[in-house]
């Protein structure tokens, strides 16, 4: 298997990275790690982290955590929208929009968004409008376990070891009360994704996330 790594990064290797998710968790869910692993290595690295949809208890989730999760960025910009939830394809024009002024705003070297496949319209929706905006980024999808059953076959994975996996745990725990009722969101279950991804890719300390990068070029 080939590693491709940031552990020696260049000066100007990796400048910006635009974390993209419809909901105020899905970005933490889908790479919580690896965000928290980027801001350890890159200090200088710039963030700019969008939710699309969230009411005020859940704007208020949203930029908590995410100033939780980037606390250690010393660049970062965190924007949360209010688009409905759930019915993100018939705001397609305006969510559109606001990806036109956002390619205007960003000009990231990595860019996180949901998972192609995502059975979700709204994850859906932001996944195509990604790839319909920036058309010359690396583009890693990030994966959400779900009741809908659509995990795929990751290609991309980043290795996490347990501390980082802990707080990204931790930190979903202590800030997203209003989804405390969901029989899904434990734990447990954030661990065993981790887990099983960590198998999948031999991971040294037996954790990792898992991506679908679909274009990436070696040079």
């Amino acid at each position: 298997m080939l590693s491709l790594t940031f552990n020696h990064p260049q000066k100007g290797s990796l400048r910006q990275v635009l974390c993209l998710g419809a909901h105020s968790d899905d970005i933490e869910i889908g790479c919580g790690g690896t965000i928290l692993k980027l801001v350890e290595m890159f200090p200088d690295l710039s963030f700019y982290w969008v939710v699309f949809g969230a009411d005020e208890q859940r704007k208020e989730e949203a930029i908590a955590s995410a100033n939780t999760f980037l606390k250690g960025a010393t660049q970062k910009t965190i924007v949360v929208k209010s688009f409905r939830d759930r019915f993100f394809p018939y705001m397609g024009a305006e969510i559109k929009e606001f990806f036109d002024q956002l390619r205007q705003d960003v000009s990231p070297d990595l860019i996180l968004t949901h998972y192609r496949q995502d059975l979700h319209q709204d994850h859906k929706l932001i996944s195509d409008l990604t790839w319909n905006t920036f058309r010359n980024h690396l583009i890693w999808e990030y994966e959400i376990m779900k009741y809908d059953g659509d995990l795929g076959i990751p290609n991309m994975f980043v290795h996490l070891d347990e501390s980082i996996c802990q707080r990204k745990i931790t930190y979903l725990m202590e800030h997203f009360a209003t989804q405390s009722n969901k029989h899904w969101f434990t734990e447990e279950t954030f661990f065993s994704l981790l887990r099983l991804r960590g198998v999948e890719s031999n991971a040294p300390n037996k954790y990792a996330e898992a991506f679908y990068c679909r274009k990436a070029i070696f040079c």
